[in-house]
């Protein structure tokens, strides 16, 4: 470039018509609050990646937000050893997942790094964790059942390709069992699973013991514990999205399972009131409520060539209440939700689904009116023998006052018993309808 042509660049600067090349401006920490860096004189836009120093030496943090010139960054590794005045050095480099169908039956954390001691993943291609955003114009129509194994959502809470639906439940009810079902007996092609904010013991548990080596083998475990920073559970959920949305984007049919969606929300919430958003809806942010459709629209069926992501999010009912901001947020969301109960669980009775309480929206679309009418009719025996149960178990109902409930009486040992199944056994969609079918005509299953 000659000297005409540098006065050129430099006067086309000056203008505004060019954008001038990023340079990296390190800072140094003014203030640590709890989960909080605070840092002057650094440049560096939200999301990304920064080192700073410690007596320990450099650990990462991420910029999650700035006020007039203080970087607000909350630390990926444990923050013990910085020390005040500490430099803070933007980094170029992003977090890179590895994608590729060697993640199958691989065990990784938020960050895509390995943790089943199987050695590094050598994926077909690394990508930058990202949201991606769909045209809903560009998906195509849930309108295929899906065989999840389980005889009571088979047959009464049919799932549809690309459906996405809530497990609701407290604690100890059932629900990483009722997951590691799924697992053993979808026919989707791949299982991501998404194990956010769950204590260590339980992650090997669920690997070795529900999960299963015949799980495994078409399984790939996204976790990310409890003691991780929230940056990492929150990374995590989307970890387990993007590995998601790729094999879905090769044709293939993946059950996505995420296991909490209430654990994301309680990361995000975290992270915002540490940088100080104020609390809406006991206690939650509104930017809470404005990533959980974020995460949940990631799922769903592709466009013409792809495949589909049918996924189960596990939200956490505190004191098993329904209406709690989560809760009411999540069935807003999804395309429907399964109640587990946890009086159906004390009494022994597993999976402790209540059907009552629970409802596929998409459903009449991908069954027959045939089994949309018989799954209806147990329902309706279920319902209206829980709901005069005491008046029943006391003898203050006489026989013959209502048809309905005589009929409820009379079925409702044969529902409960179809109902139930143990945790190794499958049942196939097909066998399911059977069994419905000898249920509704009062057939010996």
């Amino acid at each position: 470039m000659n000297r005409t042509e540098q006065l050129q660049h430099f006067l086309q600067q000056a203008q505004g018509r060019i954008t001038p090349p990023r340079t990296l401006v390190s800072g140094y920490l003014t203030r640590v609050v709890g989960l909080m860096f605070e840092a002057v004189g650094c440049r560096a836009p939200i999301g990304s990646l920064c080192s700073v120093e410690s007596e320990q030496g450099e650990i990462q943090a991420e910029v999650v937000g700035f006020e007039n010139q203080i970087s607000y960054l909350m630390p990926i590794d444990d923050a013990e050893g910085v020390v005040p005045g500490a430099r803070v050095k933007p980094l170029r480099q992003q977090q890179m997942v590895p994608l590729g169908m060697e993640l199958l039956g691989r065990v990784i954390d938020a960050k895509g790094r390995p943790l089943d001691g199987k050695g590094p993943i050598r994926a077909q291609q690394m990508t930058r964790q990202k949201r991606q955003t769909m045209n809903p114009l560009h998906r195509r129509p849930v309108n295929q059942p899906l065989d999840v194994g389980v005889n009571a959502i088979n047959a009464l809470l049919t799932v549809g390709q690309g459906q996405r639906m809530g497990l609701f439940a407290g604690s100890g009810v059932g629900k990483s069992v009722l997951l590691g079902m799924m697992t053993r007996g979808t026919t989707a092609d791949v299982i991501v699973v998404g194990l956010i904010g769950e204590r260590g013991r339980e992650v090997k548990e669920f690997i070795e013991e529900i999960l299963g080596e015949e799980g495994r083998q078409r399984s790939v475990v996204v976790a990310s514990p409890a003691d991780q920073s929230p940056l990492l559970r929150l990374r995590g959920c989307e970890t387990a999205a993007e590995v998601a949305e790729y094999f879905r984007d090769q044709g293939l049919k993946v059950l996505l399972l995420m296991d909490s969606l209430t654990r994301y929300a309680m990361a995000q919430r975290e992270i915002a009131l540490a940088v100080g958003e104020p609390p809406a809806t006991k206690g939650y942010p509104p930017s809470v409520f404005a990533k959980l459709p974020q995460l949940v629209e990631r799922a769903g069926n592709g466009g013409e060539g792809q495949g589909s992501i049918t996924a189960f999010y596990t939200v956490l009912t505190e004191g098993d209440d329904l209406q709690d901001p989560i809760s009411d947020s999540a069935r807003a969301i999804l395309d429907g939700h399964i109640v587990l109960n946890r009086q159906l669980a004390d009494a022994g009775h597993y999976p402790a689904i209540d059907v009552e309480a629970s409802i596929s929206r998409v459903m009449p679309q991908v069954v027959s009116d045939e089994h949309m009418a018989q799954a209806v009719q147990v329902r309706q025996w279920f319902s209206q023998y829980r709901r005069n149960r005491d008046l029943i178990a006391i003898g203050a109902y006489t026989r013959g006052s209502d048809p309905q409930i005589d009929q409820a009486i009379a079925n409702y040992p044969r529902v409960e018993k179809f109902l139930q199944q143990p945790m190794k056994k499958v049942m196939t969609y097909d066998e399911s309808l059977v069994q419905l079918q000898q249920l509704v005509h009062g057939q010996s299953g």
